[in-house]
């Protein structure tokens, strides 16, 4: 049940990052939250909305794995969803912002863990 909770979470994780990237990322409180210039944030517009995209994926792979009819299976898809999630938070961390670490990549290897033990 825990190895559940973590993976939709972080799925939902996911899909926020998605509306902030594809749809908001102009906004004053999204520009706040990512550190950028107006100006920054209009000129990357297209590069944000894809990185949102991406983003997206990463959340519907997870929750396909989790709603999978073969539980061996889903198990699966997880784990894989789960690692590239973990190595584009390190990959964030170490080229954007190291706080990307903490918000990516620690919640995606404790969820590896639950779903390993679960």
């Amino acid at each position: 049940m825990i190895a559940t909770i973590l993976v939709a979470a972080i799925a939902l994780l996911h899909i926020y990052i998605l509306v902030l990237e594809m749809f908001a990322w102009t906004m004053p409180r999204v520009r706040k939250t990512f550190g950028t210039t107006p100006e920054f944030a209009q000129a990357s517009r297209a590069l944000a909305a894809n990185q949102g995209l991406y983003n997206g994926f990463l959340a519907a792979g997870l929750i396909w794995g989790l709603v999978h009819l073969d539980a061996d299976v889903g198990w699966q898809i997880q784990m894989f969803f789960l690692a590239c999630i973990a190595a584009a938070g390190v990959f964030g961390a170490a080229t954007a912002k190291r706080s990307i670490l903490f918000i990516q990549t620690v919640p995606a290897v404790l969820a590896m863990l639950a779903v390993l033990f679960a």
